[in-house]
């Protein structure tokens, strides 16, 4: 008589319906890798050796997930059944009870245990999650989900398929890697499950045995926690590391340097963004980072003497006092201990040392003010959490928490002075957001998204006001942007229709390219009387070139010519062309006029058919704004088209345009762009970043600092440097038109003056190394370089010792 099933926790119960979905999809991806690896098998006995396991697994794939499935409640209703009393530890058994085991025994616990191995290398973090919920279940000792129970039913679900040892071996390599792969995503959905069903994470410590060992199951303990010196390289925190002794910075052991160091650690689960999480991080290590977060910081002591002694009642102030005071306090570097014993494996504490070394160059970086570096001090556990937690943080450029600081930083190095608008009240903006991301829940990737979306619309319209202060320049240029893209869109919409009519290159070239430029600015200035002689001009235009035919028609001709060259005149002089191609315009249209009076003139039908097209085509008015929303095939806006020609020279004067003729282009270049030696090496600082074993490769891409590819890549509100004469001047950019055609700079600390450039202008600066930005690098790539190399002039002085 067969025992009674035992009735499974309901929360296991629904784990592992979870699980058995993981094993179908992993059974699904194994019979298809079968059959991919027998395709590029090198060798025919290799090649059909595959082929049949694939056979196999196809005719056996119910029984497979059936056994599983079966093996795997087993085993849990067994941990469930030997569920004890914490406080009645297990007796030791006597060694007459224990039993001897086969071979096969053996070797199927090894193999169950070197897939546990597999798989949990691939869950790490989802796992210790799982764990945390588990804990709160009274099911055992141990995980009843962890992966040596997963492995073990693999096995035997393996064996009950086929027994064939070669067929078995190729199999459960197979599963083995489909498997690893689905457990990932399978943990993490069972760990919102659980949490979505009430349970609640423990805080899970090591619990020490009567014997003294500590119990399995446990996700931290000092007994688990090596230090990082004993030959693992990476980072030192004994005996001359960066920064001081005892700092915890930047050491080296084994010659392996901190930021590419350590030994090969396992994966970190969870990427930034899933969910508006974070990652997934302990949650011991999250409550205690919640409670420094919450806590007094040593650096209030340090904004209060700071200000008191500059005689400021608020954050403002020169920063002149910047080099008398004290930097702000490391709390990663001052709670390290704590930290790292909250922490649970090696790859961590590389992660807390790796954060505390960057924000100790942070903090003292000379091009952040002092007024922003106290508000970037306040979000050091906040960029903890997020490198503990995402193991994106260090590799992608574009990680929303790393943009977040290097636009704090950004921002605030273009403003000259704190203790006036709009320094003043950047500064306040910027207090508050650092405020709610330092003492509100910076757990979650949506809050530092909201914050950037937060600080650029405030940066937006702080620039709107400031520019509308002092003249509203961005309407100006708006408004002449508006005016190049209507004239675009009017000059293809002519070029398109005038392909149809017989005329020659040249006048269908003018027609589209010039004359439309003189219409949609005469309808844009509210003069419909102009507007419509211009576009009938345009159809007169072209029948004036047109053969004429007897004596009344030439005597017609020439009758109207006047007011023709005077409305032709007048157009021109209205869009201000060039002398150079006016006269190369009348050149040739003189003649062309000339010929029409010798040519055979056309029938009356096709002179009626040819008016009649034109009319059509300058009968319509030209496009409007409201028709500039909806696109229009083969639309663009040429680059090389200087859009400085459609202001006024009064427009160019209050804009501060800069023109060809105002910029020095023989002179030769300061290599001093902002007065500090850190700053001087441009080059090597675009190709740093952090590199830590057991995380992503970083990337290599960066965003350049100088050159033409600059110009898609300036943002408002950053600050740059420009050298028109014999110095360089620090501008901040306030305004990019919608067309990106304009680009209004602002400098000056109390009185602002505009420098407005077009497109081509820039594009023409950065080209000739006449434009660059204020930093070379954004914060965090600084002081990753500035870490390396205090850490290289470290390094010949410890082997020497």
């Amino acid at each position: 008589m067969n025992a009674p099933e035992i009735r499974l926790n309901p929360h296991l119960e629904a784990s592992l319906t979870r699980i058995r979905l993981a094993g179908e999809q992993a059974a699904e991806r194994c019979a298809e890798g079968l059959g991919l690896s027998a395709l590029s098998a090198g060798q025919v006995k290799r090649r059909d050796a595959l082929l049949a396991a694939q056979f196999i697994f196809r005719q056996q794939q119910g029984t497979f997930s059936q056994r599983f499935l079966q093996s795997l409640r087993r085993q849990v209703s067994a941990e469930q059944s030997d569920t004890k009393p914490a406080a009645a530890p297990a007796a030791k058994k006597d060694w007459g009870e224990l039993s001897l085991m086969d071979d096969d025994q053996v070797n199927n616990l090894v193999a169950a245990d070197r897939i546990g191995l597999a798989i949990g290398h691939h869950s790490e973090w989802e796992l210790r999650e799982v764990e945390s919920y588990i804990a709160g279940i009274q099911v055992g000792e141990r995980n009843p989900l962890r992966p040596e129970l997963i492995g073990q039913a693999l096995l035997d679900a393996v064996q009950a398929i086929t027994d064939d040892a070669l067929t078995r071996q190729t199999l459960t390599d197979e599963l083995t890697r489909s498997l690893a792969q689905e457990m990932r995503g399978c943990y993490a959905d069972i760990a919102e499950l659980l949490r979505s069903r009430g349970l609640r994470p423990q805080d899970l410590r090591v619990r020490a045995t009567p014997d003294g060992a500590s119990r399995h199951g446990t996700l931290s303990g000092t007994s688990q926690m090596g230090d990082l010196d004993s030959g693992h390289g990476g980072m030192s925190t004994r005996g001359g590391g960066y920064g001081g002794s005892g700092h915890g910075g930047l050491g080296q052991s084994g010659g392996r340097s901190g930021f590419g160091g350590g030994g090969s650690f396992g994966g970190r689960g969870g990427g930034g963004g899933g969910g508006g999480g974070i990652g997934r991080v302990d949650p011991q290590m999250m409550d205690l980072l919640r409670r420094l977060a919450q806590a007094p910081a040593a650096y209030d002591s340090y904004d209060s003497g700071l200000s008191s002694r500059m005689g400021l009642d608020t954050l403002s102030g020169e920063t002149s006092a910047w080099g008398q005071m004290p930097l702000p306090t490391n709390l990663i570097h001052q709670h390290r201990d704590e930290l790292r014993q909250a922490a649970t494996g090696r790859l961590d504490h590389m992660v807390i040392d790796v954060v505390s070394s960057l924000f100790d160059q942070i903090l003292s970086d000379p091009k952040v003010p002092p007024q922003m570096a106290r508000l970037l001090a306040r979000l050091q556990l906040p960029v903890l959490r997020a490198a503990l937690g995402d193991e994106t943080f260090f590799s992608s450029r574009r990680h929303p928490v790393r943009q977040f600081v290097n636009r704090l930083a950004s921002l605030a190095c273009a403003f000259d002075d704190f203790g006036e608008d709009p320094g003043r009240s950047f500064l306040a903006h910027v207090r508050d957001i650092v405020q709610e991301v330092a003492q509100g829940d910076f757990d979650r990737m949506d809050v530092y998204t909201s914050k950037l979306d937060d600080l650029e619309s405030f940066i937006a319209e702080q620039a709107r006001v400031t520019l509308k202060a002092s003249g509203d320049a961005a309407a100006v240029v708006e408004r002449r942007e508006t005016d190049l893209r209507l004239q675009q869109r009017y000059a293809l919409q002519l070029q398109q229709q005038l392909a149809k009519v017989p005329m020659q290159e040249f006048l269908r070239s003018f027609l589209a390219g010039v004359w439309s430029q003189a219409i949609v600015l005469a309808s844009r200035e509210g003069a419909p009387e102009r507007a419509l002689r211009l576009r009938q001009l345009g159809r007169s235009l072209v029948m004036s070139v047109q053969p004429k035919g007897g004596t009344a028609a030439r005597a017609d001709f020439l009758r109207e010519l006047p007011n023709l060259m005077r409305t032709l005149n007048e157009g021109l002089d209205l869009i201000r062309w060039p002398d150079g191609p006016r006269k190369d315009f009348f050149g040739a249209l003189l003649p062309a006029h000339a010929e029409s009076l010798k040519g055979q003139a056309p029938s009356a039908l096709d002179t009626n058919l040819l008016i009649k097209q034109l009319d059509q085509i300058f009968g319509v008015p030209p496009p409007a704004e409201g028709d500039l929303a909806k696109p229009m095939a083969g639309e663009t806006l040429p680059a090389e088209l200087d859009a400085s020609q459609r202001l006024t020279p009064a427009e160019a004067k209050s804009l501060g345009l800069v023109e060809d003729a105002v910029v020095d282009w023989n002179g030769e270049l300061d290599l001093d762009l902002s007065g500090n030696d850190a700053t001087a090496a441009a080059e090597p600082l675009q190709a740093v970043d952090i590199s830590i074993d057991g995380l992503p490769a970083a990337e290599s891409a960066s965003e350049p600092g100088t050159g033409a590819l600059l110009v898609d890549h300036m943002q408002l509100g950053f600050a740059y440097q420009m050298h028109t004469g014999t110095e360089w001047q620090k501008m901040r950019l306030a305004h990019i038109s919608a067309g990106r055609s304009f680009f209004i700079f602002t400098h000056g600390s109390r009185h602002q003056e505009t420098v407005t450039m077009t497109a081509r202008m820039l594009k023409k600066l950065c080209e000739a190394g006449r434009m660059r930005t204020y930093e070379t690098a954004h914060l965090l790539e600084r002081a990753t370089a500035r870490a390396r190399a205090q850490l290289a002039a470290l390094t010949p002085a410890r082997q020497g010792a």
